[in-house]
């Protein structure tokens, strides 16, 4: 991470979610400070760990949040589709409010959680699908990731501040179903992606898949290889199990052919439960 190698200090943004939950064991350090930010409460705080409730839409929660903070992972906003007003206040006013605040403050790298659904009308036709493909967003949601995306590269070539975009996949302790054999991140792949992100020399702007290395996966990992990720896990060992409960995917079926899977048919700004 840059800066004081015993003064760390990383800003989480969406601190109380899943993957927050997921990755802060795995990026706990003894030279680190965790500062959780969340307008859900975080009542599990460790040892480490600083919490700030308060939401990414509020100017003034964030220039405080990112006072001595050496980088920001950027993790909140909303996850899955919902109504346009509120795709643009959280997902796109939230990370530019993340970003301003973090330039202010003088934090040289942001991590942002970008997702596959900022490329979601990609098909397997197009395989290995490259990080940065050409966005085709399924929904406003994946909207959403688009912008946050080309905000961060704004960032990037406008105040020289490292932004890297993880367009994640499925992250979960295991895959959940069929697809996800292929688009599975596991949550210590996960760190190490961060790690690989905070670790990396001066790198501008860049976008990544966020995928474990998958015998089915069938999007790029060359560009976080290029950053030092080297994923170790592979969906495959929970193969077996998944395809006795499910059957083997059909390549054919949407679900499976385009990048988004049911992404790309459901209505737009309909919550997803």
């Amino acid at each position: 991470m840059q800066g004081d190698n015993h003064n760390q200090v990383l800003l989480i943004t969406g601190g109380a979610g899943n993957m927050a939950s997921l990755l802060r064991p795995r990026l706990a350090r003894q030279n680190r400070v965790l500062r959780l930010l969340d307008i859900a409460p975080v009542d599990d705080a460790g040892p480490g760990e600083e919490i700030i409730t308060a939401s990414i839409t509020d100017p003034l929660a964030l220039a405080g949040a990112c006072v001595g903070a050496t980088a920001v992972l950027h993790l909140g906003g909303l996850s899955n589709e919902a109504p346009w007003e509120d795709i643009l206040k959280v997902n796109v006013e939230g990370t530019r409010t993340v970003l301003a605040a973090a330039r202010r403050a003088g934090v040289g790298r942001v991590i942002l959680a970008s997702s596959n659904h900022a490329a979601g009308f990609h098909t397997r036709d197009d395989a290995p699908v490259p990080a940065d493909a050409t966005p085709r967003p399924d929904t406003y949601y994946g909207f959403s990731k688009v912008a946050v995306e080309a905000l961060g590269s704004l960032y990037a070539s406008r105040f020289g501040v490292d932004v890297a975009c993880l367009r994640i996949g499925t992250c979960f302790a295991e895959p959940p179903d069929v697809r996800a054999l292929a688009t599975w991140l596991s949550p210590d792949d996960a760190a190490r992606l961060v790690e690989a992100c905070l670790s990396a020399p001066a790198f501008g702007f860049r976008v990544v898949w966020g995928i474990s290395a998958n015998t089915r996966r069938w999007w790029s990992l060359a560009e976080g290889n290029a950053l030092g990720y080297a994923p170790r896990d592979d969906a495959e060992v929970f193969a077996q199990k998944l395809i006795a409960e499910h059957g083997e995917p059909d390549l054919a079926d949407p679900e499976h052919h385009l990048l988004g899977g049911t992404f790309c048919a459901q209505p737009l700004g309909e919550w997803r439960h």
